[in-house]
């Protein structure tokens, strides 16, 4: 688990800088301007870390039904080797993602303009700017790509089904609890990231204004990666120690 929680961290990381400091800068300057190969960039990477950590994400749930429904074996399964492998194959697999997806996408003439109705370069606003009908081969690329996403979700609402089954079956009701302090957490964030995502790229253009397109963008870019290393570390008993002590500390000393 920490050592999935430590490729998490860093996802988390390197979605949150690839797109809210150049968002800062330009409030900060007052400026609304990006390059085009900076724009080019910013979609390969962000597309690398928001796939990267959902399906790290999903391997985590698994990660837990393991550890909970087969605890036994859980050396056996999930041993240090497969661990590595696996993550492996998520940084592979993510990284072709990334880089079909960018090509796709800027090898598409473009040529409704050149602003951006969104805070980041973001490929449905990108898609809006063509004007050839080769954008639905990127359409259709992201139309595979949510019936994956839907299908890994099937998946991990499986997994949780059978982890709270093992869980009510616990005869210790402080047992039940800090199961369920570890996986709700981790199950709302997955929900709120997936739902959020599928809904920004799938939405039908009627009902589709900047202001929703806004929270949206937030939803499924920003806030699962700033809550991440809150609800993960949360769980730790020093860090809650330690960060009882620092807030005893600050009202004392006022």
């Amino acid at each position: 688990m920490y050592f999935f929680l430590l490729n998490l961290s860093l996802i988390d990381l390197g979605t949150i800088t690839t797109t809210v400091p150049k968002a800062m800068a330009n409030s900060l300057w007052d400026t609304t301007t990006i390059s085009y190969a900076s724009c080019a960039t910013q979609v390969f990477f962000f597309i690398l870390f928001v796939s990267a950590e959902f399906y790290l994400l999903i391997i985590m749930a698994y990660d837990r039904y393991i550890a909970i429904c087969k605890p036994l074996h859980y050396g056996t399964i999930m041993a240090n080797r497969t661990c590595i492998n696996i993550i492996a194959v998520l940084w592979g697999s993510t990284f072709v993602y990334a880089l079909l997806h960018t090509a796709s996408t800027f090898s598409l003439p473009l040529c409704q303009g050149n602003v951006l109705d969104q805070f980041f370069c973001e490929l449905p606003q990108i898609l809006k700017l063509s004007c050839s009908d080769a954008y639905l081969r990127e359409a259709g690329l992201l139309m595979f790509s949510a019936c994956l996403l839907s299908g890994c979700f099937v998946f991990l609402v499986l997994s949780y089904v059978q982890i709270f089954r093992a869980v009510l079956r616990i005869p210790l009701q402080q047992g039940r609890q800090k199961a369920f302090s570890t996986c709700l957490p981790h199950l709302a964030v997955v929900s709120l990231f997936i739902s959020t995502g599928i809904f920004a790229y799938l939405k039908p253009p009627s009902i589709s204004s900047p202001f929703l397109n806004l929270l949206l963008a937030i939803l499924y870019s920003v806030v699962p990666p700033a809550l991440n290393p809150l609800i993960y570390s949360m769980q730790n008993k020093e860090l809650k120690c330690a960060v009882r002590r620092q807030i005893w500390g600050m009202f004392s000393s006022t």
